[in-house]
């Protein structure tokens, strides 16, 4: 059984905790189809949704939205109408960590490659930083250690992996990830709009 809880969050907010990180994605799709006029902005979690409200949520549809039961979002072939878009990464597979990275997982690194581009992944939620997309699996997903020892500058542009998540570093910044490769795609622009180039929501591919 899955289990939300709406929670006050100050005068024009409400946060929605849900049962996990598939039902969280899958929540974000469910009230983006539901076009509710009270919900201005919606801000996804690992296992939440910030919700700001312009007017309050209506009982009777706040209990749908605690009883809900949306197709799962983070499998594309799962049947839902919703579009995702897919963003195409190219990465070269040269990063410092790869070779340890795949010693780790006992795989070569070619399977740690395939792995990596062999699926899409889900801009689950952004943090850390600008422009920075925290990207889930949508198939079996590897839990990669992160660094006993986090760099100090960790160059832009980035991929890499830690715990079952992969990003790619917006900016130079210090990190504690696995790093297996980079890319030249720029993630964020504070003049663009969106400034953001991965969202919440958008399927990410890695190819070579």
């Amino acid at each position: 059984m899955i289990t939300r809880r709406l929670l006050p969050y100050g005068a024009r907010a409400r946060l929605l905790e849900c049962a996990d990180l598939a039902d969280s994605q899958a929540m974000h799709d469910w009230l983006l189809d539901q076009h509710r006029p009270e919900i201005r902005a919606m801000v996804p979690g690992a296992r939440t949704l910030l919700l700001h409200l312009d007017a309050d949520l209506p009982s009777a549809f706040v209990r749908r939205l605690l009883e809900a039961r949306p197709t799962p979002a983070q499998r594309p072939d799962a049947g839902s109408n919703r579009q995702h878009e897919v963003i195409m990464v190219q990465v070269r597979y040269d990063g410092e960590d790869l070779q340890a990275t795949a010693d780790l997982l006992r795989l070569t690194v070619q399977q740690l490659i395939d792995y990596h581009t062999g699926q899409d992944w889900t801009v689950a939620f952004g943090g850390f930083s600008p422009g920075f997309g925290y990207l889930a699996p949508t198939g079996p997903a590897l839990s990669v250690p992160r660094r006993s020892s986090p760099r100090t500058r960790v160059p832009a542009g980035s991929v890499a992996l830690a715990d079952q998540w992969s990003a790619i570093y917006p900016t130079d910044s210090p990190g504690g990830w696995q790093l297996i490769g980079h890319t030249d795609l720029p993630l964020f622009d504070p003049e663009a709009d969106p400034p953001a180039t991965l969202r919440p929501g958008n399927l990410v591919r890695f190819v070579r």
